[in-house]
């Protein structure tokens, strides 16, 4: 049973391998991006641009999403205050009918931003996409990120190491979002500062 033995020895040190990598990418993220993160517009460092990252109006259930409502919210709050000049809209916007930058656009006009104003890049398809295009598409090396704090820590750690002078404004968190556990959004979220390295390699 020596064997047996070693091919748990094995497993359990490939599982103790992986949780390490896991923890250790999360926290060179968050580490990174904690000195670059606002919860209040009187506190954020004026940059013309607010890369604002989409989302979807809705949940896969047909609920109203919190997190898009609060990140429109927040780029209202920052352009009132006069802390960006313009909205850089970045998300999926390839299809009629789904259609993320057009949606946000519409909802920011009514809420007074002028429409001259906004910015809209529909081939942010992820969040590594948006980052990157904002620079090497739309010209713009410093910006302020909009999302929530935990989107924030990666897109403004991306920008970091591509050479951007990024911070983030959170808008904010959604914990009674309905249709879609906060808790299993928070774990995606985990598994993707992983994948931020891998996008990196």
């Amino acid at each position: 049973m020596k064997w047996f033995k070693l091919l748990i020895k094995g497993i359990f040190l490939s599982i103790l391998a992986i949780v390490i990598i896991i923890a250790s990418c999360n926290m060179i993220v968050i580490h990174y991006s904690k000195d670059k993160l606002y919860d209040n517009a009187k506190d954020i460092p004026y940059k013309e641009v607010g890369l604002l990252l989409g989302t979807s109006p809705r949940t896969k259930d047909g609920h109203a999403n919190i997190y898009y409502a609060y990140r429109v919210e927040a780029a209202v709050k920052l352009y009132k205050a006069k802390k960006i000049g313009r909205i850089l809209i970045s998300g999926d916007g390839r299809e009629k009918n789904y259609d993320e930058p057009k949606y946000i656009r519409r909802d920011l006009i009514k809420r007074g931003i002028p429409a001259n104003k906004i910015i809209l890049d529909k081939q942010g398809l992820r969040t590594f996409d948006s980052v990157i295009r904002a620079k090497e598409v739309y010209g713009y090396s410093e910006f302020t990120v909009i999302s929530q704090k935990f989107h924030n820590e990666r897109a403004v750690f991306l920008a970091g190491y591509n050479d951007m002078d990024a911070i983030g404004f959170n808008a904010k968190d959604a914990p009674n979002q309905k249709g879609e556990s906060a808790k299993r959004m928070k774990l995606r979220e985990v598994f993707a500062k992983v994948k931020v390295f891998i996008d990196l390699i």
